[in-house]
């Protein structure tokens, strides 16, 4: 027979822990977002230029869209953010939600965009260039 795996009291309490202290992490995030969507919006595009990491025709329209992005995430319930963000979520072992949203963002969304020439790098060398300047607005 197979052994069955029953986690004890004090084991079961301290993931729990772990999983709600992750939890309140997020949502603490997305509420913080509220303050900054459009100077953080900016920031993201300002450095994905600087950074040549996405080549545009129009900065301000960069900006703009970005800015979207993230008021639109503030309106998102769960699911639908996991859902965007699924398929990056392997990119670095903790991500930051609304790093990894706006990342999803660029590499999906933005690469469509008539104003959008072209985007450059790697999926991880464009979360961290988001991830900087989130992390400058949001502290984790």
């Amino acid at each position: 027979m197979a052994k069955v795996f029953r986690p004890s009291t004090r084991e079961s309490s301290i993931l729990s822990k772990i999983e709600s202290s992750k939890e309140y992490a997020r949502r603490r995030a997305l509420s913080n977002l509220r303050d900054c969507v459009e100077v953080l919006g900016n920031a993201v595009a300002l450095k994905l230029v600087e950074n040549e990491l996405v080549e545009t025709t129009s900065k301000n329209t960069l900006e703009e869209l970005l800015s979207k992005s993230l008021e639109k995430l503030t309106r998102l319930d769960d699911f639908d953010i996991d859902y965007r963000s699924a398929p990056f979520r392997s990119i670095v072992p903790n991500p930051h939600v609304v790093s990894l949203y706006l990342t999803a963002f660029v590499i999906e969304d933005l690469i469509n965009h008539k104003t959008v020439v072209d985007i450059f790098g790697s999926d991880e060398d464009i979360y961290y260039c988001i991830h900087r300047q989130v992390s400058k607005y949001l502290p984790t």
